[in-house]
Order: C-alpha cells, then sequence, then structure tokens
C-alpha cells in the first residue's frame, strides 16, 4: 500500500493507493476523521459490485450506511441529478457531522463531491475512484462541478475530500477503451511535469496496456504525487494548477460541440492534446520533434489526435471562448515550451483556428 499526501495544511489528506483496500474502507475511514453516518453513492455501473464492497465494509465496521445509485455517464453531471441528489440526502436526515461517499468514475466524483460542498453548506466526503482517469486526476484536488449545456463544469466549487481511496484491483473489470482515456490523464503529466514518465509510457507499453498490476501501480502513483504537487502549491486555481488543464481547453469544446458521451474525456483530451502542441509550437516555438513524440505516444495507446467527423469551427472556438480560463474575452491555454515545461498563454484567435484545423479529420 502507497500512500501520498496533498499537503494542504488543516485539509491535508492521503490518497491511498493498493490492492484489496475496498473491504478495508471503514479501516481507512476510521483512520482519516470520516463521522460515523455515511450515505454511499455510486454510479450504477459499479453500484452491485465496488458500491456494495464499500457499503459492506462500513456496516461490518458499525457505520450508520445508506446506499444510493446515480446513472453512469457525463448526463448525470447535472442540475437535473443534483436536484434529486439533494432530496434524497434531505430523506436520509443527514447532519453536518455525516459524510458522502462516491463510488465510481470522474463523473460521479464530481457530482458527489459538489453535493458535498454544497448540502448543508458543506459536510465531509470521500473519494473511492473506480476508473483510471478518476484514480489519476478527477479524484484529487478537490475540484467539484456539473455541467451546463452552455459548457463543462460551469458550475462547481472547491471542496477537498477526506481521504482518496484507490484500489488498484477496480481496473480489472474496466473496458479497454476506458483504460485508455485515464492514461491520456497520465501522458498529460508527463508532458507537463515529468519527462521521465514519457520515457516509462513508451518503454512499458505493453505491459500497461495488459494492466500488469506494478506498472499500473506506478503510474497512478506517480500521478497522484504530481497532482498532489502542484495542487499543495495552489489549490483554488490562481495559478500553477492552470497546467493541470493542458489539452482540455479544447478538449473541452469537443466535448461539448460533439455532444457529452461521443467522445470519453481522456480522448477529448487526447485531441486537446494535439491541438495544443500545434499552437505551442507557433505561439513558444515547441521543437516540431517533442510534438510529434507526444502524438505519436498517444497513438501507440489507441488515443485519437483528431476528430472522428467534422466538427463546426465556429462553434469549437466559441466552446474554447466560455473555457474558465478565458479572462477579459482574452483566451488563455496551457502550451508547452519543452516537455516538462508548461506555461498560461494568451493565444489569439489565428492561432487557435489554426489548432482547431489541425484536428480535423
Amino acid at each position: 500500500m502507497r500512500r501520498v499526501t496533498v499537503p494542504l495544511g488543516e485539509r491535508a489528506y492521503d490518497i491511498v493507493i493498493g490492492r484489496s483496500l475496498l473491504e478495508r474502507a471503514v479501516e481507512l475511514m476510521d483512520a482519516a476523521g470520516v463521522g460515523s453516518s455515511v450515505a454511499v453513492v455510486a454510479d450504477a455501473n459499479v453500484a452491485p459490485t465496488y458500491g456494495k464492497a464499500v457499503a459492506d465494509s462500513l456496516r461490518a465496521g458499525g457505520r450508520k450506511v445508506s446506499a444510493l445509485t446515480v446513472p453512469a455517464g457525463e448526463s448525470s453531471k447535472s442540475l437535473t441529478q443534483l436536484g434529486r441528489l439533494y432530496e434524497e440526502l434531505a430523506g436520509l436526515g443527514l447532519d453536518r457531522g455525516s459524510a458522502l461517499v462516491s463510488v465510481g468514475g470522474g463523473v460521479t466524483g464530481d457530482l458527489v463531491g459538489f453535493a458535498a460542498a454544497t448540502y448543508l453548506r458543506g459536510i465531509d466526503y470521500v473519494q473511492v475512484p473506480t476508473t483510471l482517469l478518476a484514480q489519476v486526476d478527477a479524484s484529487v484536488g478537490g475540484k467539484t462541478a456539473i455541467d451546463l449545456p452552455a459548457g463543462k463544469n460551469l458550475v462547481g466549487a472547491f471542496h477537498q475530500p477526506r481521504l482518496v481511496l484507490i484500489d488498484l484491483d477496480t481496473l480489472s473489470t474496466l473496458p479497454d477503451r476506458e483504460l485508455r482515456a485515464g492514461l491520456a490523464e497520465v501522458i498529460k503529466y508527463g508532458v507537463i511535469a515529468d519527462p521521465a514518465l514519457m520515457d516509462y509510457l513508451a518503454e512499458q507499453r505493453d505491459a500497461i496496456l495488459a494492466r500488469e498490476p506494478g506498472r499500473l501501480s506506478h503510474l497512478v502513483a506517480r500521478s497522484c504525487e504530481i497532482k498532489a504537487e502542484v495542487v499543495g502549491g495552489d489549490e483554488r486555481e490562481s495559478g500553477r494548477r492552470a497546467i493541470l488543464n493542458y489539452g482540455h481547453t479544447v478538449g473541452h469544446s469537443i466535448e461539448v460541440v460533439a455532444g457529452y458521451g461521443a467522445y470519453r474525456h481522456g480522448e477529448a483530451v487526447a485531441i486537446g492534446m494535439a491541438a495544443a502542441g500545434r499552437v505551442s509550437q507557433d505561439v513558444l516555438g515547441w521543437s516540431l520533434e517533442e510534438a510529434s513524440r507526444v502524438d505519436g505516444l498517444l497513438r501507440a495507446y489507441g488515443l485519437p489526435t483528431k476528430l472522428h467527423q467534422a466538427l463546426p469551427e465556429v462553434e469549437l472556438l466559441e466552446a474554447m471562448m466560455r473555457d474558465k480560463k478565458t479572462v477579459g474575452g482574452s483566451l488563455r491555454m496551457v502550451l508547452a515550451r519543452r516537455l516538462g515545461e508548461v506555461e498560461l498563454c494568451e493565444v489569439g484567435e489565428d492561432d487557435a483556428r489554426r489548432a482547431l484545423r489541425a484536428v480535423q479529420p
């Protein structure tokens, strides 16, 4: 079992990474100071398995446990589903000493985290991510959100969890497409902070795609270490934390314009990284060799670097302009100067259009 601490003073918490951890959920939550009344909220895909395992562990340890289920998929990150969840929580009579436990992917974690941030003006929650993407990214850092038709994650709050419990055994049932989507975020960490991680991904590709436990453990732990270090220095994204959004400005616009669910989040981010690579060459002089290396690694893991079908450029650009990093009507994107060195830059419309055209089919 490995631990990574997110260093946030009195809000600091541990990310616990290992195998067969769901059955130890009550022990780990006790150590984290989680209250005795808990609502376990799992998505429909994992509620009968991993959600039940967590709830059973907590009940066996004497906790008062309620089990709730939300639909799987991006559509759950909506005002409608959030309202339903609030009503269910109110019906359970939870108080400020209670806690929510999210079991599932990033969608569930975002929804449950936002509910925890706002219900009774804020209660504790625990993240139990069961997808690779959620384990390496969405469950860590305290960003919670729901989507609006106008854009992804436009309503949200910063609310740090008490604990992130990552049981690597949950990856054994993850569909191949979801595994690859999660690897897009791992590749992102290599681009923004750790060129050695890029080397590891290239050298260990076959073992990683075969889900060799030691390789996956390394990827998850290293990704969490990078994110914990960045979040620890910039909890509310006032500065350096923005680098975690490499590939996301275009990626989020693709998800909005194509319709939520047409692309997995990691797939859209992979295309967004290819687009950001093009802008990085134009704006920061990033070498074609390094940009091409990133694109090649994405393709080696079965990730797209171009859209499957053409999307209207004007709609993609409009969605990019609604990105949370846009300030005063000026589009800003995270761009690479070299592997391991990225920065938030103001980007002109012509540069943005060239990037979008580069990823059209």
